[in-house]
């Protein structure tokens, strides 16, 4: 079943001599349940692709559909409430709130909607991230790794459609790398999450079902590994 569709994607900055050509023409299909890999080197245009998968961004030119909406037509309120149910981000940078304790942090987005999480999953995920006796803590009293694990089970509280992550490892070593990489492939295989992640490391690319490369705004080459 197709999660995420785009047609004819372009993106352009600046004008006239100054004109960046950062994405020239993207098609794209994402089956739900996938792991797909995005890689390309840096200015590839990777990570913009991935910001507007996301609804973070806005094409130029073109069309993305997430879950069946048109997120390319909606405005920037529509998109962030669109992006907090429906599309979990998980960066290079954990972007916690300093100031609220892990639980609340993981829960922010149902608290935004004042909804109640579903205890049986909130559970099931803090646990499988081992993160279950960390809940009371502040981020700074957390290790790298186990920020990023937070982040994690942040962007999956809603049961979001698709999970985007942008170089989740690029801020860790090689230890906790694996680690996060084994947590991502674990919630796809055990909860059909749809998993897009950008990278340009191809070791971290290997453990996907289907590699994507992007060079200079174009798709270069789409192998499945399955």
């Amino acid at each position: 079943m197709e999660i995420l569709k785009c047609e004819g994607i372009k993106k352009v900055y600046g004008s006239g001599a100054n004109q960046v050509k950062a994405l020239d023409g993207i098609d794209l299909v994402v089956d739900k349940g996938e792991f797909v890999a995005i890689i390309g080197a840096s200015g590839s245009g990777k990570s913009t692709l991935l910001h507007i998968l996301g609804s973070v961004d806005k094409p130029t030119e073109g069309k993305v559909v997430v879950g069946g909406t048109d997120i390319s037509a909606l405005d920037k309120t529509q998109a962030a409430i669109f992006r907090r149910r429906k599309v979990g981000l998980v960066y290079q940078f954990y972007n916690l709130i300093p100031t609220l304790t892990i639980r609340k942090n993981i829960l922010m987005p149902l608290l935004l909607d004042k909804k109640k999480p579903n205890q049986e999953f909130f559970d099931q995920i803090v646990k499988s991230l081992g993160i279950a006796g960390k809940l009371e803590s502040l981020p700074n009293q957390l290790s790298g790794g186990q920020q990023q694990r937070v982040a994690i089970a942040r962007s999956l509280i809603y049961r979001p459609a698709l999970l985007l992550a942008d170089e989740p490892t690029g801020n860790l070593d090689q230890k906790n790398s694996k680690e996060i990489i084994d947590m991502l492939k674990l919630f796809n295989r055990n909860f059909e999450q749809t998993i897009v992640l950008i990278t340009h490391d191809e070791k971290i690319a290997l453990e996907a079902d289907r590699i994507i490369t992007i060079e200079d705004g174009c798709i270069i080459s789409d192998e499945s590994r399955r």
